[in-house]
């Protein structure tokens, strides 16, 4: 259950899923949830049923313990080709009363009137999970939230301890803003004559937000990340690619080829999981007793989250049940089941304190997930939920050409901020 799912192309629902789409049912749904929960509903989810399904069984068989009334029935569908599902299913009337979406997902199906705004039919729950989280699968342009969190990932950075005391830097003092960031990296370079680079990857939109850019008007109509503070973070990225404090490679760096430089030692710092320190202990057991765990790099004082969430169809022929259900997932105690289950967090306020966060026990899993459950409080998730697959495309072909130098940072942002306007028009 890898999270890279929420990276499918989202653009393919905004681009076929018309806005008179019709939901499940008579178009007769109601916004009112505090009726009886009773009826019959459809749940489904995104690719989990090969793993989970004892789990998810006994979910729906405690809800409906729980309220006699009703029926749960659960469907999973494969990642691939899931955006396209979900527009097909909102378009013919077969969607799911309660639908498994991420953020960037459940924009369209907003836009088309198909996602229940929770903050009306639920509001009373807000308080239950973390603001940042529920803040995720709000739409800019419109008021209202339109899924419950479920739950959030995030990594730590790991870095190598021997490269930061080689480069007369303090290991154990690694940088936690973008200023002592670069301020490193281009220490590290000169020192190792540029054969070190702190950095393997060129700037994501997730970058721009952590550096504190805005990203989008408020009336979500128009993207912004090229205003002056952009431009000045892309300028202080192409001055670490010409020193060689940005890996030569990083403009077609994958996350494999990126490990594999922080395995060698040509790289000092680098996101990942507990899933690499075993593979550090196992195949680079130098780097292994070197490793150092910080926070992903803010000038904002927010790491980024990836979040998953719970939506309500809002022409549900059962308000009460489907919404009684969305919360029943995602309420504290059955967070904390799933977390117990897989390497994800609950979204709930509260559960990141369980010993389960915050007990060492000595295991390079449990060291990856304090750090990460930690920085998760206050956690923010970056990329707009309008910002889709073919927009990052275009902002990472013209930030290689910004490196490059054969754009100004200036033009480079300008530009992709323009295809990425000319694709918000078209969805």
């Amino acid at each position: 259950m890898p999270l890279s799912r929420r990276a499918l192309a989202a653009a393919s629902l905004a681009l076929v899923l018309p806005l008179s789409a019709c939901g499940s049912g008579d178009g007769s749904g109601s916004t009112d949830a505090s009726g009886k929960v009773e009826g019959d509903i459809t749940f489904q989810t995104w690719n989990l049923r090969a793993n989970f399904t004892p789990y998810f069984e006994g979910l729906i068989a405690d809800f409906e313990k729980k309220y006699p009334g009703t029926h749960v029935k659960w469907v999973d569908q494969p990642a691939e080709g899931y955006p396209d599902k979900l527009s097909a299913d909102a378009g013919g009337g077969t969607l799911a009363d309660v639908v498994n979406v991420s953020p960037d997902l459940v924009a369209p199906l907003a836009k088309a009137g198909l996602a229940l705004d929770l903050d009306k039919a639920a509001g009373t729950y807000r308080s239950e999970y973390l603001a940042g989280a529920w803040a995720s699968h709000q739409v800019p342009g419109m008021s209202g939230t339109y899924a419950f969190p479920w739950y959030l990932n995030t990594g730590p950075l790991f870095y190598n301890k021997a490269l930061f005391t080689q480069a007369g830097l303090d290991s154990d003092q690694p940088p936690k803003t973008y200023d002592e960031l670069f301020a490193d990296a281009l220490r590290m370079a000169q020192k190792s004559g540029g054969k070190v680079a702190t950095l393997a990857n060129v700037p994501t939109i997730e970058d721009f937000g952590r550096y504190g850019v805005t990203l989008m008007n408020k009336q979500g109509t128009a993207f912004a990340f090229n205003d002056a503070k952009g431009v000045e973070l892309l300028t202080r990225y192409k001055k670490l690619y010409d020193a060689k404090a940005l890996d030569p490679q990083a403009l077609t760096a994958t996350p494999e080829s990126s490990g594999k430089k922080f395995l060698t030692g040509a790289v000092a710092m680098n996101p990942g999981s507990a899933l690499d320190l075993g593979n550090f202990k196992k195949n680079a057991p130098g780097l292994y007793r070197n490793i150092g765990i910080t926070d992903q790099i803010t000038s904002t004082g927010h790491v980024n989250m990836y979040v998953m969430g719970v939506m309500v169809n809002s022409r549900t022929r059962h308000t009460p049940a489907a919404v009684a259900f969305a919360h029943f997932v995602t309420d504290a105690r059955n967070q904390m089941s799933f977390a117990r289950k897989v390497a994800i967090f609950p979204s709930t306020a509260g559960s990141l304190n369980d010993p389960y966060f915050t007990k060492e026990d000595g295991t390079d899993e449990t060291r990856v997930r304090i750090a990460a459950a930690k920085s998760l409080k206050s956690a923010v998730n970056y990329t707009p939920v309008l910002f889709s697959d073919q927009m990052k495309t275009a902002l990472r072909n013209e930030v290689a050409k910004a490196l490059q130098g054969r754009e100004t940072p200036r033009q480079a942002l300008d530009n992709a901020v323009s295809a990425a306007d000319r694709l918000l028009r078209q969805s």
